[in-house]
């Protein structure tokens, strides 16, 4: 029955295939989008990424995010989401910090997790361009590319920002990617230097807890890590940080490396086992006795936005929180 399936799948991305090479030869002068601009202007265009090179031969209008932070980033460039992977378990599969995006993903179809996206599923959406990051569907890559034109970053929270300027240079929104990411560099050093007048001492950390037998101290080269930079506020002189991995490890009886003016508190808690492994180690950990000689004040934060939107809508809701947390004007976009 498996072999049937695969040979039955196998066949249908090949005359995906056949259909894509087909259209990107004959690209269609009359062809518009639903706003009525010329869909072909412009195009057809060469987008460089992690994996090569890929031919876009008309605007993409259906975008499939196989990564959370490219479903955030196909919503503020205001394209149509049809596909996504499942990284919300229950309630609303798009965050509340996204706002209505009811017009954007009336389509949209969640095509399993991001580690094993159903192909079939995908197929059936019909993607105009599907984008996601190597960390994720590495050794999908080919299989992706068969469905329609694909392109990869390497990863997806080191280069965030870089991802969204990459989608945007596919959707021939480059110039209002680039604009997007430049007013949250500002909006971020406008908040932050107000904090910052207002206690000029101030340093951060970030503790999450997700089940494992130490924390995580979130490093420098992490999303909340880059947010923090380009709010200009530090972590303390002396704190533990790596270039190697985006956390350094805390056993429990290290947990006085995390202090700083303000510990940002994170839990990652879906639904289950993973949810209560994670509830249980925070228990651990916030009753020890060394947790109580944490000088900071504790800010516990929603692991969805602190942690894992990685998204430029994400990082705009940390700055209003951090914002709301100093009492300073959060300079609202």
């Amino acid at each position: 029955m498996q072999t049937t399936r695969f040979i039955g799948l196998s066949a249908a991305l090949a005359a995906a295939a056949l259909a894509l090479t087909s259209c990107a030869g004959t690209p269609t002068a009359e062809t518009s989008d639903s706003n009525g601009t010329d869909s072909t202007a412009g195009y057809p265009v060469t987008i460089e990424h992690f994996r090569g090179k890929t031919e876009l031969a008309e605007r993409p209008l259906r975008v499939a995010a196989l990564d959370p932070s490219y479903v955030d980033a196909t919503m503020l460039l205001g394209a149509e989401l049809v596909a996504y992977t499942e990284y919300r378990k229950s309630g609303n599969p798009f965050p509340e910090y996204l706002g209505d995006v009811t017009e954007l993903t009336d389509e949209a179809v969640n095509v399993g997790t991001t580690t094993e996206p159903d192909l079939e599923k995908l197929l059936a959406a019909a993607p105009d361009v599907i984008i996601s990051a190597d960390v994720r569907q590495g050794a999908m890559y080919d299989q992706l590319s068969k469905i329609a034109p694909t392109i990869f970053s390497e990863s997806t929270g080191p280069t965030w920002k870089e991802n969204v300027v990459l989608l945007g240079e596919a959707l021939g929104k480059q110039s209002e990617a680039e604009k997007a990411v430049s007013d949250y560099e500002s909006r971020a050093a406008a908040v932050g230097e107000e904090i910052l007048a207002k206690a000029p001492q101030t340093t951060y950390s970030l503790v999450r807890f997700a089940g494992e037998d130490t924390a995580r101290l979130y490093a420098t080269d992490s999303f909340i890590g880059e947010i923090m930079v380009d709010m200009n506020i530090p972590r303390p002189k002396d704190a533990p940080d790596t270039t190697e991995s985006i956390f350094v490890p805390l056993a429990p009886e290290e947990i006085l490396k995390a202090d700083a003016e303000v510990i940002f508190q994170s839990t990652w808690a879906p639904e289950g086992a993973e949810g209560d492994a994670s509830r249980s180690q925070e228990k651990k950990f916030t009753s020890n006795p060394l947790w109580k000689k944490l000088t900071g004040e504790v800010m516990p934060v929603d692991d969805s936005i602190f942690l894992s939107s990685v998204s430029l809508q994400g990082a705009n809701e940390v700055i209003t929180q951090v914002a709301e947390q100093f009492e300073v004007d959060p300079q609202l976009p």
